[in-house]
């Protein structure tokens, strides 16, 4: 089938070769897809999206630079049309909802692209939305979660970078007091049982990234 109008134009973007070496082949196979260009950092899919318009998106999120996450906001403030489909190994909460409101269609996990990947390619294009029933899941199982502030986002990270309150303190320009409290609220918040819990939940759920 020679490309027209009923060829979905694929822009694949991923910092390891073999994945999209992998895509490329699985849309090889199909006579109404085609892929059109690929990017390994979030500044090229920004390139490529402006060169190519792409019908379609494949975004991971962890990459060197610019993240996919930054690259979808770049590409969805100049084109507010694009369909985005995140592709990643990670399921958390957290992270799911920051790729909805950066401007994602779809969010798939990297082990169900054989399974899922075409179909979900072809349901965005026709203006549709996707979730993995296992991400989904995450969501709701946090949905009535109390949500950490920003302030008590920035101490997490922090701790997690392996600070004490009294370093912390100094590199927020606040009190100790304050610290300690901002911890109580995050070990709360969170149900975890003291500050190492606290940060292999947020790092699953990917409220903060090493």
């Amino acid at each position: 089938m020679s490309p027209g109008p009923s060829v979905i134009r694929i822009l694949s973007v991923d910092d390891h070769p073999m994945l999209r070496e992998g895509i490329a082949a699985l849309v090889a196979s199909q006579p109404d897809m085609k892929l059109v260009a690929e990017a390994s950092t979030g500044n090229e899919a920004l390139e490529q999206f402006r060169k190519h318009r792409p019908d379609i998106t494949l975004m991971d999120l962890q990459m060197p630079g610019m993240d996919g996450i930054d690259a979808m906001l770049a590409i969805c403030s100049e084109f507010p049309e694009a369909r985005i489909i995140v592709l990643t190994t990670y399921k958390g909460d957290v992270q799911v909802l920051r790729a909805l409101k950066a401007g994602a269609r779809a969010y798939l996990l990297k082990g169900l692209l054989r399974k899922e990947l075409l179909e979900t390619i072809r349901a965005v294009h026709a203006g549709k939305k996707h979730i993995s029933p296992e991400v989904a899941a995450e969501l709701a199982d946090h949905a009535a979660d109390d949500t950490l502030t920003p302030r008590e986002i920035d101490v997490l990270r922090l701790i997690a970078g392996g600070n004490a309150n009294k370093l912390i303190a100094d590199q927020l320009s606040i009190t100790e007091e304050t610290v300690k409290g901002h911890v109580k609220n995050i070990l709360s918040k969170l149900g975890a049982s003291d500050r190492t819990h606290a940060v292999t939940i947020a790092l699953k759920r990917g409220i903060v990234n090493l």
